[in-house]
């Protein structure tokens, strides 16, 4: 029998997909893995020089799991936790939490993320409702539009021999006809089933020209920051499908916050390691390793909203149509990605994981 090679704990820890966190006894971090590195989205010499409760709140129930683990000096699992930052945002975990051998009051925390099969489940459920309203698109297109000019026709010709107290009627039934009219020629977009031809875009390029139409046009009064990792590479999908959808969150970014001073809407990307999913329509898989966050330090999202925040006509806005992230998330759909929102206390993150030109096919 041929011996054993041997492997170094680093090595065996840092191949985990769960994220591996040591505290002391005074729940200073003392060793983190690369998948916690990821997860916090801080590299080990950062995570280092921290106590545990400097990235997640004092509140947060790992705190209270750690506490109760050390006391009893026995292993404690809770499922579906809610671990808040107000950096990082919001993620739901399982918490498997254990005293460190022979050393004191030293744990060792595993946190496994379970937003990947939630990211899976959404863009699978922001297909489907795309895919409605492609439907009904369609038909309104065809079964609306048609008999609304009719009726546009028939005032515009009323019109002509009307007092003046009835014109003001007919040129309401104009209006109306021409606002319904421009509403199915917005949803119209959804029913644009043409795949995409990937090319190989800078995200920063696209970022950056998005950026700038906000500073110069409705984001005047905001402050805005980038963090950007210049080592990422390329996106792989249509540039002006792409700007359509980061000018659409920015914008959406920017009336989230007070119109008083302060506001800011910070843009980051970074290369994480992806989930494989499949590209709508199509039986090809890849990987997503880009991550653009667009983050406002706005009131944030009521809790009801957010499992339909995605869905059609669901808005918050007063004279809004709802349809405006429904696109977004069909978009990054037809590119084989996925989008998410969390909220943390103090700002509102919309993710969105796309797949590299390189990884095509990966």
């Amino acid at each position: 029998m041929k011996p054993q090679t041997v492997i170094s704990q680093d090595l065996i820890l840092n191949s985990l997909p769960d994220s591996i966190v040591v505290v002391s006894s005074e729940n200073q971090i003392t060793y983190v893995n690369n998948a916690a590195e990821q997860l916090f989205f801080s590299g080990a010499k950062m995570l280092l020089k921290r106590k545990l409760d400097e990235i997640v709140s004092h509140d947060s129930p790992l705190v209270a799991i750690i506490g109760q683990s050390r006391k009893s000096k026995a292993i404690i699992s809770e499922y579906d936790i809610i671990l808040a930052s107000p950096k990082y945002g919001n993620k739901r975990v399982d918490i498997h939490v254990s005293p460190l051998m022979d050393r004191g009051g030293d744990i060792v925390i595993q946190l496994q993320e379970r937003s990947i099969a939630q990211k899976i489940s959404q863009q699978l459920n922001h297909r489907g409702a795309a895919r409605s309203v492609a439907g009904m698109a369609s038909v309104l297109a065809h079964e609306i539009k048609n008999p609304l000019s009719g009726i546009r026709g028939s005032a515009q010709l009323l019109e002509q021999d009307a007092s003046e107290e009835d014109k003001g009627l007919t040129r309401l039934i104009c209006e109306e006809t021409d606002r319904i009219c421009a509403l199915v020629d917005r949803m119209e977009v959804f029913s644009n089933n043409k795949p995409i031809v990937p090319e190989d875009i800078n995200i920063h390029s696209v970022l950056e020209h998005v950026r700038k139409l906000a500073q110069n046009g409705f984001g005047k009064h905001v402050t805005f920051k980038e963090k950007y990792d210049p080592s990422i590479p390329s996106a792989r999908g249509d540039k002006g499908q792409l700007i359509q959808v980061f000018l659409n969150l920015i914008k959406n970014a920017v009336e989230a916050l007070p119109p008083s001073k302060g506001g800011e809407v910070t843009l980051t990307t970074a290369y994480r390691h992806g989930v494989r999913v499949a590209v709508a329509g199509t039986g090809e898989r890849m990987h997503l390793p880009l991550e653009i966050c667009v983050i406002d330090n706005g009131s944030g999202i009521m809790d009801d909203l957010k499992p339909h925040l995605f869905d059609p006509f669901v808005t918050t806005k007063p004279s809004g149509t709802g349809l405006g992230l429904a696109l977004v998330a069909k978009i990054i759909g037809d590119h084989g990605g996925i989008i998410e929102c969390d909220t943390a206390r103090e700002n509102t993150i919309f993710r969105v994981l796309l797949p590299s030109y390189k990884g095509q096919g990966l």
